[in-house]
């Protein structure tokens, strides 16, 4: 379980390296999930990551890393279930109407949290 963790991981750095050099990306897949209820598919990709963490964080080096990680992809899932696209897309047009340099800073951090769970995993 824990190589399915690094994996994650590893999807998350290159997520997070596109981000940084292609900002243009994250807004055109936030345009996507803006439309309809596309957001709710975000959900169960929230929590079965939350899961897989929650389930795989014995096995993994650094333990309560990966278990707040997936407490906090379980919460996110919820959320996202309970709040729905009424009140995420205004959340969605504000991230996407800040500056490019804030979404690279944001890219950053999503590339840094890839690169923790690889190394906790």
């Amino acid at each position: 379980m824990s190589t399915a963790i690094q994996i994650i991981g590893i999807a998350i750095v290159a997520i997070g390296i596109v981000y940084v050099l292609k900002p243009d990306v994250m807004k055109r897949l936030f345009e996507f999930f803006k439309k309809g209820n596309r957001l709710y598919v975000a959900a169960p990709i929230r929590l079965a990551l939350g899961v897989v963490f929650l389930l795989g964080a014995r096995e993994c080096r650094q333990f309560w890393v990966i278990f707040v990680l997936g407490i906090i992809l379980l919460i996110s899932g919820v959320l996202v279930l309970l709040l729905g696209p009424r009140k995420l897309v205004p959340i969605l047009e504000w991230f996407q109407g800040q500056s490019e340099v804030l979404q690279r800073i944001v890219a950053l951090i999503v590339l840094a949290v890839g690169v923790i769970i690889i190394i906790s995993a």
